[in-house]
């Protein structure tokens, strides 16, 4: 199993910036896509950045483009989310997911989350 582990989570004011890591054991060659979620009280969860383990490519979400960074090191099996210019809504607690096999697009796994998922880390912007 990949159980991937969440960290540099915490607060921050708006404006600043924070950068998120997601360590994970384990072989990643089965594992193409690996996301980063968040669920905000009384929402949804939503896919924020996921990014292929292979060829690189990513998918965000519209309201994070621009403020927004995912990239990995296949060689620590680590993925960051690199967050500018955080905002008052990026509010949440932020989930790390390594997808499941069958997911072949980072814009899939953006959508479905299926995998294996970490613990999450709250990221609080606020003044």
């Amino acid at each position: 199993q990949l159980q991937p582990v969440e960290s540099g989570g915490g607060l921050v004011q708006p404006g600043g910036s924070l950068r998120l890591s997601c360590a994970f054991s384990g072989f990643t060659s089965d594992y193409y896509a690996i996301g980063w979620f968040r669920r905000a009280p009384g929402k949804e969860r939503e896919g924020v950045a996921c990014i292929s383990s292979s060829d690189g490519s990513t998918y965000y979400k519209d309201s994070v483009k621009g403020r927004f960074t995912i990239s990995r090191d296949n060689l620590k099996n680590t993925v960051y989310l690199q967050m500018n210019s955080l905002k008052p809504e990026d509010t949440a607690v932020y989930y790390c997911a390594v997808g499941a096999p069958y997911i072949t697009t980072v814009r899939h796994m953006c959508i479905r989350g299926d995998g294996e998922w970490g613990q999450g880390t709250q990221v609080t912007v606020s003044s």
